[in-house]
């Protein structure tokens, strides 16, 4: 059964009983700050289950994609770990229970295959339950009908689940599929878990935690109100169990692209003639690492991931770089993912048609990034051979575990293969040293996460409020003005009832006019009055789904909770808002039109008269590419287009081809927004003018890189680009006044100018160094003489310290000792220069020893020249005095 099929009957079983098909929410977590991805199924809906949203259905059913890269060391090492996977959950939010759940994920498993089902062996399947649950132990034996051998009671670690923070917590049920004794012990998952394959876990949640230290202890305070159901059966797992292969790099997913990794290399798959993938030979490994991580670089960038050196960008470049490492190790030097990246975009897109029809844009990353680390393998073997030769010049043969370390983390040269090639040097590593640093470095990790994780928690009293009075009533799009009612106050994110002049609250209106900052639109300002009181309103956000937080500072009188006030958006600010997005919506086409159909926007942000959007696309725009953007854009507000606003299913949407940005997560109803029908067509929820002529004039005032493959297009709108143009034609009119030239002329007239200036300034430059040569001389003539070396000693702050003591030392004869020492006294501070010739060093006399004995052992640079700085100026000739003294003593063998 192809893991397609899987995921239709999982979807089809659950519906038929009455669940909601919920679509899979993007890779990138963007409304969690816990996560950098979505790991889990149930990650969509944690908003209902900690009461911070009222769910739209009792019953879910999803297939979620997820990320998980804890355990990245163990991919290719066992049957289940991989870094993407597709999780099968479903959902009761209030509704069904343990009964029930266990039943529905029975039933999927054992109906025979031609009535719908998996058609698993119920002789197979070994349920666990955590050891106080006697109800699911009961369910199992006299529902099900199990022997009780076969259920097995385990502890709170795997088998009683949290989300790691206080909130909703309960005992699990895990579904184990037995695939034989040819992988291992018979006995049970308690004994064996590659023989005992876990593929379902069922998770009663029905308790509440409080605060603990680690997965195990943490007290349980009570029941939750409302019992929920949070399942996840791993797709693979099961597409493994029914395909009959020994793990889920070999499902039909995965396999083909790690048969195009053994045609690529030459090396043969399933060496080990174990069915056990943590017996398995290091090729075969290598080869699941390959195959794991290019679908998993697949799915990360078509969900609008791109690599960079920090967030979740950092985790994708990690992954893609793993995979062209461990080919490499397999022997094939030449870029692999234009083999690899067409293999897995076929096996995933029946799954995900998105896939095909985004290739160019995803395979632009894909490639890109292994061009650019290749270059960077080839710079960090030549910083290893050096600091390999630098070791055995100094007779030593360990690589400190600091240049390991930096050679990782700057370079991202990975550790295996410094060990590799340290070894074929005869040098060993000092990997202790590189692990401490690694540790290191995971924990700051771990402890920045720890301190995001009270995030749900400080949103408690958003969902009271949400709860008590349910979802505020916005009424945005249909009126600048509302009288309302005040439902809370906040300050300092507690519940206050009153606040008063100069205080900075948020309040919580029952019906709101104004706009909450989402989609790139910056929140609308505005004013709340009332009777007594006035309130400047600041910013405007939704804490929670369907609650609307008004910050605002009062500005006179006092306000309560229970108040009627009058809220007011300020109109300009609105018509300039609704200019700068549907700007941002023009601009975003125009790039389209003119780049090609992969330059899709990335982010966005607009404000009265401003636009910024940032987009895929791999290199600068040139002057002419820009200016053809802004014709364009500018066509477009000239040709008076209609902007039509239209609500329709999220699947109509995407037939009609409207543009979803990247890492969004949109309800099944979407709001699509139209400028002249087809010619821009997005899914938005912003404020938006009716005809693309109220924009006014568009300018683009900037463009520039914001990581890799990112660029961001950043434009003027309205009267603030009238007042931008009004801006530089005055400037234009003052260049032409003050050179006398019509502006028609002014780019000949100022290159002209340039010209003349460079001239000018090499001219400079070479009577100044004719100058410099003259006094270098005329010092290295007045020379001291210190025991046969000449010694030269100045006070100088006309020159560059380092020039000037070169150019006297180069006037000395070369077959004298000769030492030249520069001392600056700028900025109050006296710095030093000192350096030597050859014969000086023959001598023993080393520029660097010098700087230290002037400075009491401060000072960096070589034996030729070397400099320190620091000491009080008035120390100056003090400085030049212990330099010569120390010349003296040297060249007199003291």
């Amino acid at each position: 059964m192809r893991t397609a099929e899987v995921k239709r009957r999982f979807l089809a079983h659950f519906e038929k009983n009455g669940h909601t098909v919920v679509p899979s929410a993007p890779l990138p977590a963007i409304d969690d700050p816990n996560l950098l991805f979505i790991n889990a199924g149930m990650v969509q809906f944690v908003p209902y289950f900690l009461g911070q949203a009222t769910p739209p259905y009792s019953r879910a059913v999803s297939v979620q994609k997820c990320i998980r890269t804890p355990d990245i060391d163990e991919v290719g090492k066992t049957s289940r770990h991989g870094t993407f996977f597709q999780m099968n959950g479903n959902f009761s939010f209030g509704d069904y229970f343990k009964s029930e759940a266990i039943r529905f994920a029975w039933d999927l498993c054992t109906t025979p295959v031609d009535k719908g089902g998996y058609g698993l062996d119920p002789d197979r399947i070994w349920p666990t339950v955590y050891f106080e649950d006697d109800e699911a132990f009961d369910i199992w034996e006299r529902e099900i009908g199990l022997p009780k051998e076969r259920i097995t009671r385990l502890g709170k670690g795997p088998n009683f689940w949290s989300m790691g923070i206080p909130g909703p917590c309960g005992p699990c049920s895990e579904l184990f599929y037995d695939r034989g004794p040819q992988y291992g012990e018979a006995g049970g998952p308690a004994v064996d878990e590659d023989r005992y394959m876990e593929f379902w876990n069922l998770v009663f949640m029905q308790n509440i935690r409080g605060e603990g230290t680690d997965k195990e202890n943490y007290p349980i305070l009570g029941d939750l109100p409302a019992k929920n159901i949070d399942t996840g059966m791993g797709l693979e797992r099961m597409a493994s169990v029914l395909q009959g292969v020994d793990n889920l790099y070999e499902i039909d997913e995965v396999r083909p692209i790690l048969d195009r990794a053994t045609e690529l290399t030459g090396v043969k798959y399933g060496v080990s003639k174990s069915q056990v993938a943590s017996e398995s030979h290091p090729n075969d490994v290598r080869l699941r690492v390959i195959a794991d991580h290019v679908r998993t670089g697949l799915m990360l960038i078509g969900d609008g991931v791109t690599p960079s050196n920090e967030g979740r960008g950092y985790v994708l470049r990690r992954i893609l770089r793993r995979a062209v490492r461990a080919i490499r190790l397999l022997g094939f030097e030449e870029p692999a993912f234009p083999h690899l990246f067409p293999v897995a975009r076929d096996c995933m897109s029946p799954s995900y048609p998105e896939l095909e029809s985004d290739y160019e844009r995803i395979s632009q990353y894909a490639y890109g990034e292994e061009e650019a680390f290749l270059s960077t393998l080839r710079a960090g073997t030549t910083i290893l051979d050096t600091a390999v030769a630098d070791l055995k010049g100094e007779g030593k043969s360990e690589l400190p575990g600091k240049r390991a370390f930096e050679l990782h983390d700057t370079y991202g040269f990975p550790i295996d293969l410094t060990l590799e090639m340290a070894a074929e040097q005869g040098l060993t590593v000092d990997e202790k040293g590189f692990r401490a640093l690694m540790t290191e470095q995971r924990q700051r990790a771990k402890a920045d996460a720890a301190a995001r994780k009270s995030a749900h928690a400080d949103m408690s009293a958003y969902g009271t409020f949400l709860t008590e009075h349910g979802p505020t009533d916005w009424v945005a799009y249909e009126t600048l003005e509302s009288d309302a009612k005040v439902l809370g106050i906040l300050a300092a994110g507690k519940p206050v009832e009153s606040a008063g002049e100069g205080d900075i609250v948020e309040i919580i209106l029952d019906r709101t006019p104004f706009y909450a900052e989402s989609g790139g639109q910056h929140a609308d300002a505005g004013s709340l009055t009332g009777q007594g009181f006035t309130g400047s309103v600041l910013d405007v956000q939704r804490p929670v789904k369907k609650l609307i937080a008004h910050k605002v500072q009062v500005t006179g009188g006092e306000i309560a909770v229970g108040q009627t006030v009058h809220a007011a958006v300020d109109p300009e600010w609105r018509v300039g808002a609704r200019q700068a997005h549907s700007g941002t919506h023009v601009v975003h086409a125009a790039l389209r039109q003119v780049l090609g159909p992969s330059a899709l926007q990335s982010g966005s942000f607009n404000r009265p008269g401003y636009l910024r959007l940032d987009f895929s696309w791999r290199k600068g725009l040139s002057n002419e590419t820009r200016s053809e953007v802004e014709e364009v854009a500018n066509r477009a507000v000239r040709k008076d287009l209609p902007v039509a606003v239209e609500y329709m299913p999220l699947g109509r949407a995407r037939e009609l081809g409207a543009l979803a940005l990247f890492g969004e997560t949109y309800d099944e109803e979407v709001r699509v927004v139209e400028i002249g029908g087809e010619w821009s067509r997005e899914l938005c929820g912003g404020t938006h003018v009716a005809h693309s002529s109220q924009i006014g004039p568009m300018v683009v005032t900037a463009e520039s890189s914001v990581g890799s493959g990112q660029r961001r297009i950043e434009a003027a709108t309205g009267i603030e680009a009238y007042q931008y143009l009004a801006r530089e034609r005055d400037l234009v009119t003052r260049i032409s006044e003050e050179l006398g030239a019509p502006r028609g002329e002014l780019a000949e007239r100022v290159s002209a100018l340039v010209a003349r200036l460079k001239d000018a300034e090499r001219a400079s430059a070479k009577l100044n160094e004719q100058l410099l040569g003259a006094e270098a001389a005329e010092r290295a003539a007045s020379a001291s003489d210190i025991a046969g070396a000449a010694f030269v000693a100045v006070v100088d702050d006309s020159h560059d310290s380092r020039k000037l003591a070169q150019a006297i030392r180069d006037h000395i004869a070369q077959s004298r000792p000769g030492v030249v020492a520069v001392a600056a006294t700028k900025g109050g501070k006296a710095s030093l220069v000192v350096t030597v010739n050859a014969a000086a060093k023959a001598k023993g006399l080393s520029a660097k020893e010098l700087v230290k004995a002037a400075f009491g052992g401060r000072g960096g640079g070589s034996d030729d020249v070397a400099q320190g700085g620091g000491a009080p100026a008035s120390e100056a000739n003090g400085l030049l005095s212990t330099v010569g003294e120390q010349v003296g003593r040297i060249v007199a063998g003291e």
